[in-house]
């Protein structure tokens, strides 16, 4: 069963920085759009950043400028660099590949910001 692969969270202070990493086993030929989404205590879970096949890179606004996503086209992998990272960035962020045939979701990995 192919599994997505996530590291990189963990405790940090306002205005630090963190890199998540997800990895998984699908084949690259079949991936059409690359994400990253969040989940704060007591909120639904929310699309923080995407990027599709021709490089294509969306943002929600609150973290435009301060995340950066990115991917390695040779694997099936996805990363988000976080910087000046706030409080209310603090939840479970969970990397998304979806295929030509199905989505696939990481186990999800927690990030901290304490102010």
């Amino acid at each position: 069963q192919v599994q997505l692969v996530e590291s990189g969270g963990g405790l940090v202070q306002a205005g630090g920085s963190l890199r998540l990493s997800c990895a998984g086993s699908i084949n690259i030929f079949t991936i059409k759009t690359r994400a990253w989404y969040r989940q704060a205590p007591g909120k639904q879970r929310e699309l923080v950043a995407s990027i599709g096949s021709r490089d294509l890179k969306k943002y929600d606004e609150s973290v435009r400028g301060r995340f950066t996503i990115s991917k390695d086209n040779a694997k099936a992998s996805v990363y988000l660099q976080m910087s000046s990272l706030k409080p209310e960035d603090t939840g479970v962020y969970y990397c998304n590949i979806e295929t030509d045939f199905r989505n696939y979701w990481g186990q999800g990995t927690q990030v901290t910001v304490s102010s």
